[in-house]
């Protein structure tokens, strides 16, 4: 089968017929070892996923065909694709590569029948928006979003917009990525260029890993048909509009630290089954892959954060240590000497660094809203013998603080970690210490009661509602620790009921 004149293809074509022939690239590409009783519609499906598909031209008698792609482009991405992740149809691997035609002619009347199913297929997916694919017997609806929605659990290494980007962009061409914190959660709106893309891409990625035993994706449609991005940043980004604004100065540009280039460029392809192959998961509607975990070899991301806009007049290491302690064992605070409304705090790890930033990133602290991000500093380093006494003061040691919150294993504060809200979770408290002292104590402070309720079971804890959630995150940095008797302090933390 070195050679094979097709009256139905534009000339003869000299097939690549090697497994390692290296072919010119072009949009026609050739398919091997066809099962016999193959379809057009599971032809179909093997490049769907990669753009439009012009001609079809199927040899039944010599299981092979030929597939024009509307551009070359789409046929290259799918050739790369296919290389690393060969497809197999009922367990039958296909080869895929580049024909020595540049384009087909489909005037032949053995054809004909391709031809209609590539129409049929079109018109469906134009008029009534839903497609039937055949192969492993799944099906897929293009009336769906092409909006994702991406719940990440289990999250133990920072997931940023760029990753996100990384994994799902090989399934196609990611427009939009929006990303926010809801229910204790990390979560994206992801929209790809159509629906067939999301469609592969969700049924590949749904339940798996991104870093090998953790970050498991969850993915279902978006009631969204369209993403609406205002700024390119570290939480949302519109990769077809360069000329967006960031919405506020990058913190990095402070430091005069150039942030990485934004898109794929700044995150090469990391994907790594178990047994060390690079890899990219096969669309689950042509194949039936075992459901492995994707390893994408995990970020060199350290646990210190940067905090900017700060209110210099009013913030201190302590109050960062107390306010950042909420969400892990804060190391070291160290406030800019030189530029007082930033400053770095090191965690214990990067999930407490990912915690503390997803859920303090955009709060009002001292009249300022703060942003939070995570710092390219390894740790934060305590001054030299020379520096002077103020600076000493804007770095501190909390290492070997009492106040650590998560420093017992399975400590129960692990399962209470909330978003910063109005009304405070307060614990610890004295059976001497009644309703009126401990509203005293926070009134006197300067913050507004709004409700107080003593758990029914446990009168050592009680809710306590205040105007705001800014009077909250101020009320917290004051009376966190605060003694209440001769050997008991009091212990606030946010909560997720109301009263």
């Amino acid at each position: 089968m070195s050679t094979s004149n097709l009256s139905t293809v534009d000339g003869p074509d000299r097939l690549c017929v090697s497994e390692h022939a290296q072919c010119v690239p072009c949009r026609v590409l050739h398919l091997r070892q066809l099962p016999a009783d193959i379809s057009e519609q599971e032809v179909l499906a093997l490049a769907l996923p990669f753009g439009r598909v012009s001609k079809l031209i199927t040899l039944k008698t010599k299981n092979q065909a030929f597939l024009e792609m509307a551009s070359e482009e789409a046929a290259v991405t799918m050739v790369n694709y296919y290389t690393s992740a060969t497809p197999t149809i009922r367990n039958q691997p296909i080869f895929i590569q580049y024909s020595t035609h540049r384009e087909l002619k489909t005037d032949n009347l053995t054809n004909q029948r391709a031809q209609v199913a590539l129409q049929a297929i079109s018109a469906a997916a134009v008029h009534s928006g839903s497609m039937a694919l055949g192969g492993e017997g799944r099906g897929l609806n293009l009336g769906q979003s092409p909006v994702l929605r991406i719940i990440v659990e289990n999250l133990f290494y920072p997931v940023t917009l760029e990753v996100l980007q990384q994994i799902f962009s090989k399934f196609g061409s990611v427009l939009k990525i929006i990303t926010f914190t809801r229910n204790n959660q990390f979560q994206a709106l992801l929209q790809f260029s159509d629906a067939v893309h999301a469609h592969h891409a969700k049924t590949s990625l749904d339940g798996q890993n991104i870093y090998n035993g953790c970050c498991m994706l969850r993915i279902d449609y978006s009631k969204l048909s369209a993403l609406n991005v205002k700024y390119n940043n570290d939480k949302s980004r519109d990769f077809t509009r360069a000329d967006l604004p960031t919405g506020e100065l990058e913190p990095a540009v402070a430091f005069g630290v150039t942030l990485p280039p934004y898109g794929a460029t700044a995150f090469p392809p990391t994907f790594h089954q178990h047994t060390g192959l690079s890899m990219a998961a096969v669309p689950g509607s042509l194949v039936s892959p075992p459901r492995v975990s994707l390893q994408v070899a995990p970020p060199a991301i350290h646990s210190v954060l940067l905090v900017s806009n700060l209110n210099p007049e009013s913030v201190s290491p302590h109050c960062l240590f107390i306010l950042f302690g909420v969400y892990g064992d804060v190391q070291r605070v160290k406030i800019l000497f030189n530029k007082k409304e930033n400053a770095l705090v090191q965690m214990s790890d990067a999930t407490q660094a990912q915690l503390a930033m997803s859920h303090l990133n955009g709060q009002r602290l001292h009249g300022n809203v703060i942003r939070v991000t995570l710092s390219k500093h390894p740790v934060v380093q305590l001054p030299r013998g020379g520096a002077g006494q103020e600076e000493q003061a804007l770095t501190q040691d909390f290492s070997g603080s009492t106040l650590h919150r998560f420093k017992k294993p399975g400590s129960k504060n692990f399962n209470n970690i909330f978003p910063p809200s109005a009304t405070l979770h307060l614990s610890n408290i004295p059976s001497s210490i009644s309703e009126e002292v401990l509203k005293d104590l926070f009134s006197s402070g300067g913050f507004t009661v709004k409700a107080f309720k003593f758990f029914q079971k446990d009168r050592k804890m009680a809710l306590m509602q205040l105007a705001s959630v800014e009077e909250a995150i101020e009320a917290l940095i004051a009376l966190h620790d605060r003694q209440l008797d001769h050997n008991q302090h009091l212990r606030v933390s946010f909560s997720k009921s109301t009263i």
